[in-house]
């Protein structure tokens, strides 16, 4: 069984769980929403991602996240998915985050798309 990300209750009262697809799609938002030392007992988890809060949008920032979250991705799914895509693109104040991936034993791609606020 995999638990539902955020952590919820279902209608009968239950810890909410996911279905195999969902539960790898909340991996990789646990993961990019995370920052590295975060957690305790897995230093390394993380991307870093939040921490472009406070900087200036601009292409060189998209550029430089793409390929830190590219590299955190790998990491730490690496034995859970196959990396097909990953595109970060700004807008105004937004970063928009498009990942598209291979759950590892299946034959149908995913896509999963995030957005982060920045300055």
């Amino acid at each position: 069984m995999n638990i539902s990300f955020p952590f919820h209750f279902d209608a009968a009262g239950r810890t909410a769980s996911a279905s195999d697809d969902d539960h790898i799609r909340d991996l990789i938002e646990q993961l990019l929403f995370t920052n590295p030392g975060e957690r305790v007992n897995r230093p390394d988890f993380g991307s870093g991602l939040l921490q472009t809060v406070f900087q200036p949008n601009s292409n060189e920032l998209a550029a430089a996240l793409q390929f830190t979250l590219q590299a955190a991705l790998q990491q730490t799914l690496g034995d859970r998915i196959q990396l097909q895509g990953l595109q970060v693109t700004n807008s105004d104040s937004t970063l928009q985050i498009l990942v598209q991936y291979l759950v590892k034993g299946q034959q149908q791609p995913q896509l999963a798309q995030f957005t982060q606020e920045v300055s």
